[in-house]
């Protein structure tokens, strides 16, 4: 099948893929809500009957014990691609920081081109779409798409997902694919197509450390009493070193060094430091002594303190010795480091630090493995160069400093690798008010998925 009258049509309909990303965008389908259940559904039935009105015959909405799922197949032919999207969006809150409406949706003019304004246009509805309307695009010029497509839009990623992993457990079989491709990322500037070949793994874990059985005088006690906050202090601060790494015994087990091909290909991004901390009123790196700003981002694990809490804080002062204090902390994990044994080796650090008369309660909030794709495998290095022609500049692998659960939930539920390609800009503003798409990111990233689908047919 010819791929350049596919990328003709696409140019020629991009006002109408407009108009109904535009319609999808006006459903506010925000999942964390229960007062808007019947808002899901109803973008779940939107994407089902535009599924079947492009040729996905079969395109229904699953019901879970949550928000439905909406699956089809389309092709007989070439290799099995599943592709995931959420079409359930965030709040909007607080609204009156909008600058219109955000279940108003509207093409406007911004100082970097026309945007799509509205809620869910980056994340993910407007990123949904584009793989959505390249395989419009194919039907349309070719009666069929160039490869077997299956589709799986869930609604509750932006609540947890609770429903996705029984999900896929109980269809695997009928979802299970050669290779799962996942539209929820980014571009790595607006020049240059990423595709994300490392996702962090993260263990959560809140310590409370008890002393005295109540607050207490610190002219009357101070001294003899223990200081739970001090004790934490310790404990905090012997989890660095001086150079910046971890100090947990076994901590860098399982995690590898990028290669020479991918230090290479980081370097030639261009990647400024001094731009990057400075947007957000730095100017000295910190971490790793030895390691740039992009592989501590991507390749390297971290041990943040997200929170502190003890004693007295408001206005004024008290002079207390605290009976508690607690602090909330987060490992991103990378490679093969063992969620399961970073947490047992977090618990006996604070365990060997405490002194008598001072109790600790641990509570785990969440540990999954970090996602690591090879880029060995043909399919990466065909979809990187199928994105070449599109952009101004190559497409990179890249890492993602944050987690996208779903891909290691393809690998451990259905064995199969997931290839994250997106299109969103860093300034989209998603999770926030004003969140908006690019126009020129929804057409070319149209374009993209109709170029990647072809070379991966190709490849077979």
């Amino acid at each position: 099948m010819r791929l350049d009258p596919v990328l003709d049509r696409i140019d020629a309909d991009l006002e109408a893929a407009t108009e109904r990303l535009l319609r999808l965008l006006r459903i506010p389908s925000i999942s964390t809500d229960p007062a808007h259940r019947a808002d899901c559904r109803a973008a779940a039935e939107w994407l089902a009957e535009d599924l079947r009105s492009i040729g996905f015959a079969d395109a229904r909405l699953r019901d879970t014990p949550g928000q439905p799922m909406v699956t089809g197949t389309m092709g007989e032919t070439g290799p099995h691609l599943l592709f995931y999207g959420h079409y359930d969006v965030q709040p909007a809150d607080p609204l009156e920081l909008w600058k219109t409406p955000p279940f108003e949706p509207s093409v406007e003019q911004a100082p970097e081109g026309a945007v799509i304004r509205g809620r869910g246009a980056s994340d993910d509805k407007g990123q949904l779409m584009t793989f959505v309307e390249a395989c419009r695009a194919w039907v349309a010029v070719h009666g069929a798409l160039p490869a077997r497509i299956s589709i799986l839009f869930e609604g509750e990623e932006e609540s947890g997902s609770p429903s996705l992993v029984p999900f896929l457990r109980d269809h695997a079989a009928e979802l299970r694919a050669d290779l799962a491709l996942i539209c929820d990322t980014g571009l790595f500037d607006r020049d240059t197509p990423a595709i994300t070949t490392m996702l962090r793994g993260l263990v959560g874990e809140e310590i409370v450390i008890t002393g005295p059985d109540r607050d207490l005088h610190s002219g009357a006690y101070g001294g003899p009493a223990i200081n739970p906050i001090r004790v934490l202090a310790r404990i905090i601060a012997a989890l660095h070193d001086d150079h910046g790494r971890v100090t947990l015994p076994g901590f860098y087990d399982g995690v590898p060094e990028i290669t020479p091909e991918l230090r290479a290909q980081w370097e030639g991004l261009g990647f400024d430091e001094g731009d990057f901390l400075g947007g957000v009123g730095l100017s000295h790196p910190a971490g790793e002594a030895d390691r740039t700003a992009l592989e501590m981002i991507w390749a390297r694990p971290t041990c943040e303190v997200n929170g502190i809490a003890g004693g007295y804080a408001g206005a004024g002062f008290k002079t207390v010795l605290p009976s508690q204090a607690s602090a909330k902390i987060s490992f991103r994990l990378v490679g093969q480091q063992d969620p399961a044994r970073i947490r047992e080796t977090f618990r006996a650090h604070v365990q060997s630090m405490l002194p008598p008369d001072c109790t600790v309660e641990f509570h785990g909030h969440g540990a999954a493995p970090a996602s690591v794709m090879s880029t060995d495998a043909p399919a990466f290095e065909t979809a990187r160069r199928a994105l070449g022609p599109e952009w101004p500049k190559p497409a990179a692998f890249v890492g993602a400093g944050g987690s996208i659960p779903i891909a290691g939930y393809f690998k451990t539920e259905l064995g199969m690798d997931s290839m994250l390609l997106g299109f969103a800009n860093n300034d989209d503003l998603i999770h926030s008010p004003n969140e908006k798409y690019d126009l020129r990111s929804f057409h070319k990233g149209i374009r993209s998925w109709a170029r990647v689908l072809a070379a991966l047919a190709e490849q077979g």
